[in-house]
């Protein structure tokens, strides 16, 4: 913490007390021994370091983003899901902020032991169903219990938000979020003991023009197994390593790349001429090119010369023979 700046008033003052003996210079030290304390409350112990709080935020980041996607295709409206906050609080703290009625989502997280929870605000899921239902997507609806047919639309939703959070947390845990229970009553959601340290991560959520929050609560029971993995330069190493790509992503992004189309040309020659001369040329006019009979052309894929060739035909077919490949100008032009 900064060291407390005094103007000079209060400077004044304070020698004024000294040399009067209002104030001793043990009292004055006293004081600053006292501040130098840091007060530390036992029933909220700090479970998460700020790093890994950093490196949950980023994890999170990466789940808005493929949520946003998502909800953007889905929805086929103005969308924008972003991280507003990564905090750690008592689970009791966590129930007590929480609206009634919510909708709120129950997991399992196998392997991980323990379960977490999805609550989202009543007007971005009113908005949601009303939107997916055909609707502007307003949430003019006020806040009730979700009816069976809202309440299926809202588990679809959950189903693939979790799938895009097991894709972001893929590179720490590989685990399978499964929906569990769906509730309405946070009072009715103890998956831990009220003093329980959790994280919880408020994501800001806009679909059109309705507001909300999505909060994913995370006790520390289910994240302490993997505790050591939670730092950015894990995740970062995680993230960037070449061992982890799947064969399977590999070899379909091999046959993509084969099957892309691009254009091929053979340039016979070059001239110049004037605009003049370009306007005057007519049909059997002879335009002389700078290149002989001999001499190999260029072979251009898309706008890159890559071949030389010479020109010739295949039965009664135009075509070029290659006689050498063009290497300058690759990143990589290994033989």
């Amino acid at each position: 913490m900064a060291d407390e700046v005094l103007s000079q008033s209060e400077i004044d003052k304070l020698l004024s007390a000294l040399s009067d003996g209002t104030v001793s210079a043990e009292e004055v030290k006293a004081d600053e021994e006292q501040k130098k304390v840091k007060v530390y409350d036992f029933k909220r112990p700090d479970k998460f370091s700020k790093d890994q709080i950093r490196t949950l935020y980023m994890l999170h980041e990466s789940f808005a983003r493929l949520l946003n996607t998502y909800l953007s295709t889905h929805l086929r409206t103005i969308v924008n899901v972003e991280v507003a906050s990564v905090e750690q609080l008592t689970y009791q703290e966590f129930v007590q902020s929480l609206a009634n009625p919510s909708v709120i989502s129950i997991l399992a997280v196998p392997p991980l032991k323990g379960n977490i929870i999805m609550e989202v605000n009543t007007e971005i899921a009113f908005a949601f169903i009303d939107r997916v239902f055909g609707g502007e997507g307003k949430a003019s609806i006020k806040p009730r219990v979700l009816t069976d047919i809202e309440e299926t639309v809202m588990k679809r939703f959950v189903d693939t938000a979790m799938e895009h959070f097991r894709d972001s947390w893929k590179n720490v845990c590989a685990f399978h979020p499964k929906l569990e229970a769906t509730e309405s009553n946070p009072q009715f959601t103890q998956i831990v003991p009220p003093s329980d340290m959790v994280v919880i991560v408020t994501i800001q959520m806009k679909i059109g023009d309705v507001e909300g929050m999505m909060n994913i609560c995370i006790p520390y029971l289910v994240l302490e197994p993997i505790m050591s993995k939670l730092t950015t330069t894990f995740w970062v190493a995680s993230s960037v390593s070449k061992e982890d790509a799947n064969p399977e992503q590999v070899e379909m992004l091999q046959k993509k790349i084969e099957r892309t189309r691009v254009p091929v040309i053979v340039e016979l020659g070059r001239l110049n001429i004037s605009i003049q001369e370009f306007l005057t040329l007519g049909f059997g006019d002879v335009l002389q090119l700078d290149t002989k009979v001999k001499d190999e052309l260029p072979v251009l894929v898309g706008k890159r010369p890559k071949f030389k060739c010479r020109p010739g035909t295949a039965g009664k077919n135009m075509a070029v023979q290659i006689t050498r490949i063009i290497n300058e100008g690759d990143e990589d032009t290994d033989e």
